[in-house]
């Protein structure tokens, strides 16, 4: 029976590991990422679905090598990546740049670096999660496509080096379509009408209510939502509304639910 080889990030990970597994594992390194976009060009396609094309790091051929060298060998590979996005990603270029019996591979991941940590993680392995690694790609070509037709922009406009982040760029395009919207708001004045009502048998119990809409001919409203746009037209309302007698023809009960106590109690 030939031994396992478990494939990991960090190389100060990998000696610990190593440890816990015992001999009839191999622990190694990859040293971050295998693969990625070439510096040289964006090298991500515009025109076709923004298909990115990723290679082999230079200077990570050695490591590769070495890695296909004990895959071979080993009864099973286990990639145990970092338990991210980022990890996914890494995990899903070994498999295809490492291992040629793709049967050979298991995903584990591992979540802290202790005995019972390990142990569990290696009885509960898994294939490689696709979707997440679907999603660093996305996250990388975004990257590279702000990075390759945004920042030279701000170079010129502000300084050399000044980089556009794929967060940040956008919530400063939301920030500044506010701005925009903010300065070319027109104010307007605005008079709004409520009463205090209470039952003609003398209740003591009264409750307050917000005029919102009017049926009067003499006031030009026919059931519609009264727009006062200055003091007198509320005062022209209000005495229209003083001698008029006002009965409940419905009540309807909603259920709020508040977020948190500060914003229940703000309501109340």
């Amino acid at each position: 029976m030939g031994k396992n080889l478990v494939i990991v990030e960090s190389p100060s990970k990998a000696k610990t590991i190593n440890k816990y597994l015992g001999k009839d594992y191999i622990v190694e390194a990859t040293v971050g990422h295998i693969k990625d976009l070439p510096k040289s060009k964006m090298h991500v396609d515009l025109e076709n679905g923004y298909k990115g094309t990723f290679q082999i790091i230079p200077g990570k051929e050695k490591i590769i090598n070495n890695l296909r060298k004990i895959a071979s060998s080993s009864d099973k590979v286990y990639i145990a990546t970092d338990p991210d996005r980022e990890g996914e990603a890494i995990a899903s270029d070994i498999a295809d740049e490492v291992v040629i019996d793709k049967k050979k591979i298991r995903r584990v991941l591992f979540n802290e670096i202790t005995k019972s940590g390990i142990v569990q993680a290696m009885e509960n392995s898994r294939k490689v999660d696709e979707n997440l690694v679907s999603a660093q790609i996305a996250r990388r070509v975004m990257d590279r496509i702000l990075g390759y037709k945004v920042s030279p922009f701000l170079w010129k406009t502000f300084y050399f080096g000044l980089s556009a982040g794929r967060v940040q760029s956008v919530a400063l395009r939301i920030i500044c379509d506010r701005e925009d919207e903010i300065e070319k708001f027109n104010p307007k004045e605005y008079w709004s009408i409520e009463g205090l009502f209470s039952k003609p048998s003398g209740d003591s119990r009264a409750f307050k209510a917000k005029l919102f809409r009017i049926n009067d001919d003499n006031l030009k409203f026919d059931g519609e939502k009264p727009c006062l746009e200055n003091i007198d037209q509320a005062h022209k309302v209000l005495q229209e509304l003083r001698d008029n007698k006002y009965k409940i023809t419905d009540i309807q009960v909603k259920e709020i639910k508040y977020t948190n106590a500060a914003t229940a109690n703000a309501a109340y």
